[in-house]
């Protein structure tokens, strides 16, 4: 399923991330942080190659910061 540890890490660290934001998002009763979280832990699992991975994740962690309440 990973290519290579690197992608093994960015999906355990952007997974990390992603729930983190989904709970407080629950938490709080906000949908944008609970959105983009779980974008956050699901799309590692769709996305093949590492650096896409990574430029994936980057963007959405940003939108998490840019959108936040």
């Amino acid at each position: 399923m990973f290519a290579s540890p690197a992608a093994l890490f960015g999906s355990l660290l952007f997974g990390a991330v992603g729930l983190g934001a989904f709970l407080y998002g629950k938490k709080m009763v906000l949908y944008k942080p609970m959105i983009i979280g779980f974008v956050l832990m699901a799309f590692p699992y769709f996305v093949p190659q590492t650096w896409l991975l990574y430029a994936i994740g980057c963007v959405l962690c940003l939108a998490l910061y840019i959108f936040r309440d």
